[in-house]
């Protein structure tokens, strides 16, 4: 039978609290704050990207919005390779597809173990940013994310086409999973019953999915808040006093989820483009923890709110 535990008042104002306390002890501290790993290697700018469209004989733009986006107008020369071709939606939405599907799927679209991948979408880089985590797990480091998108390489002069590029097919081939970017729920259950205060949970889903429900003990930083208005990155430092302020320093280890962890995707690659390490992501996320009963459920609120399963990315 499952636990709901509720909280009479909402944790939002400890939370910010706890942000403020952190940021003073991140300043007062300065040069004594743990090391990084090495920041801005993952995220370009969309004037980055062309110039090495133009320069990297191996640089191949992937466009990873849905299909019928690409067929209706992309960027001249990319490539389509939209989150279907990348995910298995077996037993649980949007799942790590195994590597026979995504060796398929890239080899096809003329990406090979050489290839420098530039990847955009329109969807605030969740898809982008899962492309570049799958090829992370699959072995494939020299990807790149295009912050904003779209809409930033339009605004830096992309031409665009309906047509797609006649490509010749490539051979790609995937490394054993590495396993070290990836939770299992029975794992998050363990630190869920047994938390260790060198890990914390991070849940990336909007505010009212939160309040609705998440898995206990978690923190929320909403995905969206690594973004401008204008769906572009915001800097590296500003991604680490977010998350510094929350209490998620260089060595945290961090767990990320959202609803299908498409979105926690996204915080990942801001995260590592950060400097941070360490980081899993929870595959199955809300909807595999909601879906089973056994799992304990916290809901900040009032006594009587119900807990849904949330259905979005």
């Amino acid at each position: 039978m499952r636990s709901i535990l509720f909280s009479t008042r909402r944790s939002y104002g400890r939370t910010a609290l706890l942000m403020v306390l952190s940021l003073a002890l991140i300043l007062a501290t300065g040069c004594g704050a743990p090391r990084p790993g090495e920041r801005d290697t993952e995220i370009i700018t969309a004037a980055q990207a062309l110039e090495l469209l133009q320069s990297n004989p191996n640089a191949v733009l992937v466009d990873v919005r849905p299909g019928v986006e690409f067929n209706r107008e992309h960027i001249q020369g990319a490539v389509s390779v939209s989150r279907a071709d990348i995910v298995v939606n077996t037993p649980f939405p949007a799942l790590l597809a195994p590597p026979e599907q995504i060796e398929r799927n890239l080899g096809r679209r003329g990406i090979s173990n050489q290839s420098l991948v530039i990847a955009y979408d329109d969807n605030n880089s969740m898809d982008s940013a899962r492309l570049w985590w799958t090829l992370k797990v699959y072995g494939h480091h020299d990807v790149k994310v295009v912050s904003g998108g779209y809409n930033a390489l339009l605004a830096a002069g992309a031409a665009v086409s309906s047509t797609a590029p006649s490509v010749t097919a490539a051979t790609f081939r995937a490394q054993p999973a590495d396993q070290s970017m990836l939770i299992s729920a029975t794992d998050v259950r363990r630190w869920v019953n047994e938390p260790d205060p060198a890990v914390v949970l991070i849940d990336n889903r909007s505010p009212d999915e939160f309040s609705e429900g998440s898995i206990p003990g978690a923190i929320h930083l909403d995905f969206i808040g690594n973004l401008f208005r204008d769906g572009t990155f915001r800097p590296a430092r500003h991604i680490y006093i977010r998350h510094a302020g929350a209490g998620v320093d260089y060595n945290t280890q961090a767990i990320l989820y959202c609803a299908t962890s498409i979105r926690s995707a996204q915080a990942f690659l801001a995260m590592y483009n950060a400097g941070y390490r360490g980081m899993r992501i929870y595959d199955g996320a809300w909807v595999e923890w909601s879906a089973n009963p056994m799992n304990p459920i916290f809901v900040p609120e009032q006594p009587g709110g119900r807990v849904r399963s949330a259905d979005a990315s």
